[in-house]
């Protein structure tokens, strides 16, 4: 695992922070190469680049999820702990695009596509998730492609 890019730069912040005695962000860095390496343990072979991000990009969604359950539950302090997480998740996954940058993508791929009702929204989601892979979040551009193809 430590052969890809992603990981090993974990692996040496994992060093740092072991260094600086820094506990919130060894553990957090810890459970990412945990998740990592039963990512590959599953595949049965090295993790590509876009693999690797896609299993940093699906512990950062767990971490939302755990935090939205948190503010449902009222546990504010479980919430600051889950934020501090996710910014450290977050600073290891390239910059996530706004809604309003998804919304100018989709309207693109929409027009390109020919979609013109809410059965076309696999393909534009596909194409989206495609060309903008670790970038935008899944459920934002559900969201976003549900919303502009009930209007079209």
């Amino acid at each position: 695992m430590p052969g890809n890019i992603l990981a090993q730069k974990i692996q040496d912040d994992l060093k740092g922070a072991v260094k600086a005695q820094d506990k919130a962000r060894i553990s957090t860095l810890r459970m990412v190469l945990t998740a990592l390496k039963n990512a590959e343990l599953e595949e049965r072979e090295e993790l590509s680049d876009d693999k690797e991000l896609a299993v940093v990009a699906s512990y950062a969604r767990r971490i939302k999820e755990s935090i939205e359950e948190f503010r449902k539950a009222a546990r504010e302090d479980l919430v600051a702990k889950e934020q501090a997480e996710l910014a450290i998740v977050l600073s290891y996954l390239p910059e996530q695009m706004s809604d309003e940058e998804i919304r100018r993508e989709v309207s693109r791929v929409i027009a390109e596509a020919g979609a013109t009702t809410p059965r076309d929204m696999g393909r534009v989601m596909g194409e989206m998730m495609k060309r903008f892979k670790g970038k935008v979040d899944g459920g934002a551009v559900s969201r976003i492609v549900s919303d502009l193809l009930k209007k079209v």
